[in-house]
């Protein structure tokens, strides 16, 4: 089918928007405050707990189509990555609790038109298990927030509980031909970091056009991993073990998948919890993401990734800015929650404007 194009009345703006986001805002402090009293350190309010934190680089594919060749993939070229894996929720709860996974991504030496308060030529993508966010709209996160806000305070027996109960569910409705988004969110799969796709969820703007965004393993090591299973029983921290076992010796290698805009009726901007069909508009490679054997866990370099960096929705060019309800939110939240962080840990924000800043 052939894509939509981007115009900015794509996007339709509820008129309590700011109001909205600005409740999305409280109530994550609110639960990254209880999280910091108890933890005595202030932490992501999202993807808080990492498991490797790695370099490496994107080449863009070459001879993409016109309608692939937009925004920092309008022309073939080998850029330098830092990428984070991390786990769901925005505390560092052992491996028994076993949500969503994040996959966060910066791209070094990007140039072009910034977003307003973006001047780094670096460009962000925030990525997670799943093709949709359980939360469609802003009003939506507001509403989920309060439960997840609500459970930080829980004991992490009661957390791991209701994450069993939730793959439980996850796998009655898989075997029916569905699944959960909610129930993923909160009870993902006991599998291996580096084995799955990560996903946008959401849509971004493409240029001249409109995309998903995915990343999928595609080296042969990471394929022989597509049945290993966490013991989460032996091993608090076995999702970290796991990743930095493997780079110890293996190349983790990720094709960066574009899913354009086709349809007005069956895509919605507006709401991340629509699926985009892959009939209707299959997700096609634009680059190649590819992370050398290393040393995934130094402590500098984790303290790095975890404490100074920050991976934003923001940090992008005009070409690639987030569309819809929630990103819009995000765009904000994510500003708000990192000066958080950062005040509450007495630790200066630093960008990298290359990759030779970051430790080893």
């Amino acid at each position: 089918m052939t894509p939509l194009r981007y115009s900015p009345d794509i996007e339709t703006v509820d008129p309590d928007e700011a109001k909205t986001i600005d409740g999305i805002i409280q109530g994550m402090i609110k639960q990254s405050r209880t999280v910091r009293q108890r933890e005595h350190h202030a932490v992501r309010a999202s993807h808080a707990k990492s498991s490797a934190c790695t370099v490496g680089t994107m080449t863009v594919a070459p001879d993409l189509p016109p309608k692939l060749a937009q925004g920092l993939f309008a022309r073939s070229d080998t850029l330098d990555v830092a990428v984070r894996f991390a786990q769901g929720p925005g505390e560092t709860l052992g491996d028994r609790v076993s949500t969503h996974r994040g996959m966060s991504f910066k791209i070094f030496g990007v140039t072009g038109e910034k977003l307003p308060g973006h001047a780094d030529d670096t460009q962000d993508f925030v990525l997670a298990t799943g093709t949709t966010f359980p939360s469609g709209t802003a009003k939506g996160f507001l509403r989920d927030g309060t439960v997840i806000s609500a459970s930080a305070g829980l004991a992490e027996g009661v957390k791991s509980a209701v994450a069993s109960a939730a793959r439980n569910i996850n796998r009655a409705l898989h075997a029916v031909g569905t699944d959960s988004p909610m129930a993923d969110f909160f009870g993902h799969p006991f599998g291996h970091p580096l084995a799955e796709p990560y996903f946008s969820q959401a849509p971004m703007r493409f240029g001249d056009f409109v995309a998903k965004l995915g990343a999928f393993p595609v080296a042969e090591e990471q394929h022989r991993l597509r049945n290993w299973t966490l013991d989460p029983h032996a091993d608090e921290n076995g999702f970290r073990h796991a990743a930095l076992t493997y780079f110890e010796h293996a190349e983790a290698v990720f094709e960066l998948r574009a899913q354009l805009w086709t349809s007005r009726e069956t895509q919605p901007i507006e709401d991340a919890s629509v699926d985009w069909s892959t009939k209707e508009s299959p997700y096609v490679t634009i680059a190649t993401i590819r992370i050398p054997a290393q040393v995934a866990y130094s402590p500098a370099r984790q303290r790095y990734f975890d404490d100074v960096m920050s991976f934003r929705p923001a940090h992008s060019l005009a070409a690639h800015r987030p569309l819809g309800s929630v990103m819009r939110a995000r765009l904000k939240v994510y500003e708000a929650l990192s000066a958080f962080r950062h005040r509450e840990n007495g630790i200066s924000a630093q960008e990298p404007r290359s990759v030779e800043q970051i430790p080893t």
